[in-house]
C-alpha cells in the first residue's frame, strides 16, 4: 500500500490536534499535575525499555557510518545520540519539577473597578496549539509535552530521526499514563514520520498553529524564522556577551567567564563574545586564556590588541590564540570557541554589543554600582547580568522552573519561555448594566414607555 503523501499525512495531524484546543485549555489544574507525576513515575518504569530502545537508534546511526574511514564524525554523534540512566532521572525530575510549578492559567494579574462600577480584570489563558521541532535530546520533548499540557496548550512535536524508536516508546508510556489520569486522548502529537517534509509542512501551516518553537542549530531556527507563517515563540538565537570592568573583583570575573563559556559550551546561553577593559587585560586575560586553552580545551580568537598580548606569552611556550575574523563577533558558537575583544572602557562595550545583536544575554563583571545600573539601563537584550553566569539565564536559573526556550522577542517575552511565557492574557469584566454614553436611545423614548404602563 503506497504511503501517505506528507502533507497530507501532515495536514491530518493538525487538523486532529487543533479540535483539542478547546478541552485541553480546560483541563484543571489538579488533573493536570497529577496526569505530569504520572508520566514521571512511568518515565522511570520504562527505562529499561528506553535503554533499549535507545541502543537500537545507536546501531542504526552506526550504520549510516559504515565505510566512513574518519571515526572521529561517529563518535560524536554516538556521544550526542547516546542516553544513559541519569538523562532518564533528570526526565522524570523535570516532569516532577513542572507538575509542582504554579498553574498559570487562571492567574488574574491585575483588577481594578472603573466609577461606573465596571470590574475589569487580565486572566491568563492558554495561546492555542503550539508546534515545536527539534533536533535535540529526548529530554527536551518530554520537558515540551509537559509544559505545553500544563500551560494548557495542545503540542504537536517533531523529534529528530536520531532518536526515532526512543521517542517511540517514551511517547508510549506519556500517552497512556496521562489518559490514565483523565487527559484526553490527543492533548499531544509525536509525529511519527521522520521526512524533513514534515518539519517544512508545520512551519507552513499558519492556519492550524497558533505559534511554533524550534529547538535546535542555527540551521533549524533560520528555516523557521524565514519561512514560518505564525509567530515563533522563541527560539534560543542571540549572542551572549560578558564585559569585564576595569573596577572589578578579578577572580570572581574570571570564573563568571569560565562558568559562561565552560560549564556547558554547546549550550544556548554559554559565552560568545568576551569584551575586557584594555586597562586591567593584562592583569586579567593572560592568565584566563591561557586556563581557556589548556585546561578547558576552548579555541579562542582575539582582537589584534589581544592577539598582541599574548603573543607575548606564546614566545614563552604557551599555546597561542587565533586572530579573530569580522563575523566571529556576529556568531553564536554553541561550541567550544570564544572570541575575545579589549575595549578602552564601558562606551566602547556598549557600542560593541548594541552593533552585534540580537543578544541573548549580556553580563557585567563590575564592583562599580553607577556602571552597573548603566549596563542594566542601556542594554538592549533578553537578560542583562550583573556579576553572575551568563549561563543562569535560565528558567531554573531565575527560579522560574522548566523552560521550553529562550526568546529575544520584543513582542512576547524577552528571556526564558516557561509556563507563563506559554499563556497569553483575556480581559474579563462584570458590569451591572454598564452602557456606554451617550446611550443611542433618547429619554423621549423612556417616557412613552413610561406613559403607556397601566
Amino acid at each position: 500500500m503506497p504511503e501517505v503523501p506528507v502533507k497530507i499525512y501532515v495536514d491530518k495531524l493538525l487538523k486532529e490536534i487543533r479540535k483539542m484546543a478547546p478541552p485541553v485549555a480546560l483541563l484543571p489544574g489538579p488533573v493536570k499535575d497529577k496526569a505530569i507525576r504520572a508520566m514521571a513515575d512511568r518515565i522511570e518504569a520504562d527505562a529499561e525499555a528506553i535503554l533499549a530502545a535507545n541502543d537500537r537508534d545507536v546501531d542504526a546511526l552506526g550504520k549510516s557510518f559504515e565505510g566512513e574511514s574518519n571515526k572521529d564524525p561517529l563518535k560524536a554523534a554516538v556521544a550526542r545520540v547516546r542516553i544513559q540512566a541519569d538523562d532518564i532521572k533528570e526526565m522524570a525530575e523535570r516532569l516532577r519539577t513542572i507538575a509542582d510549578s504554579a498553574d498559570p492559567v487562571g492567574a488574574v494579574t491585575a483588577k481594578w473597578e472603573r466609577p461606573d462600577g465596571l470590574q475589569v480584570s487580565r486572566v491568563r489563558v492558554p495561546i492555542g496549539v503550539i508546534g515545536v521541532i527539534s533536533e535535540r535530546k529526548p529530554l527536551v520533548t518530554v520537558e515540551s509535552i509537559a509544559l505545553c499540557l500544563k500551560a494548557g496548550n495542545p503540542c504537536i512535536f517533531r523529534g529528530a530521526p536520531e532518536w526515532a524508536l526512543t521517542h517511540e516508546v517514551i511517547g508510549k508510556g506519556l500517552k497512556e499514563a496521562a489518559q490514565g489520569e483523565g487527559v484526553p486522548a490527543g492533548a499531544w502529537v509525536l509525529v511519527e514520520r521522520q521526512e524533513k517534509e514534515v518539519a517544512v509542512e508545520l512551519i507552513r501551516a499558519g492556519k492550524h498553529l497558533d505559534a511554533i518553537i524550534p529547538r535546535g542549530g542555527p540551521g533549524l531556527r533560520k528555516a523557521v524564522l524565514d519561512g514560518a507563517r505564525m509567530p515563533v515563540l522563541c527560539h534560543d538565537g542571540g549572542l551572549n556577551h560578558l564585559y569585564v570592568d576595569a573596577d572589578t573583583d578579578i577572580p570572581m570575573a574570571q570564573n563568571i567567564a569560565i562558568n559562561s563559556k565552560a560549564q556547558l559550551a554547546g549550550a544556548s546561553n554559554a559565552l560568545d563574545t568576551l569584551l575586557v577593559q584594555q586597562v586591567v587585560a593584562r592583569q586579567f586575560l593572560a592568565a584566563l586564556i591561557n586556563r581557556l586553552l589548556d585546561e578547558f580545551k576552548i579555541e579562542v580568537r582575539g582582537c589584534p590588541k589581544t592577539i598582541a598580548l599574548m603573543g607575548q606569552m606564546a614566545m614563552s611556550g604557551h599555546t597561542s590564540i587565533k586572530p579573530a575574523a569580522e563575523e566571529d563577533w556576529t556568531t553564536q558558537f554553541e561550541r567550544r570557541l570564544l572570541a575575545v575583544k579589549m575595549v578602552t572602557g564601558l562606551d566602547e562595550a556598549l557600542q560593541h554589543i548594541a552593533q552585534h545583536g540580537p543578544v541573548l544575554t549580556a553580563v557585567i563583571a563590575t564592583t562599580n554600582y553607577a556602571s552597573a545600573m548603566r549596563f542594566t539601563r542601556e542594554v538592549d537584550a533578553a537578560s542583562v547580568m550583573v556579576n553572575a553566569s551568563s549561563r543562569l539565564n535560565a528558567g531554573d536559573g531565575f527560579g522560574l522552573g522548566a523552560d521550553i526556550g529562550l526568546s529575544t522577542s520584543r513582542l512576547h517575552a524577552k528571556g526564558p519561555v516557561g509556563l507563563e511565557q506559554l499563556t497569553c492574557e483575556k480581559y474579563v469584566t462584570f458590569g451591572s448594566g454598564q452602557l456606554r454614553l451617550p446611550h443611542p436611545v433618547p429619554e423621549a423614548y423612556f417616557d412613552a414607555i413610561m406613559l403607556k404602563r397601566p
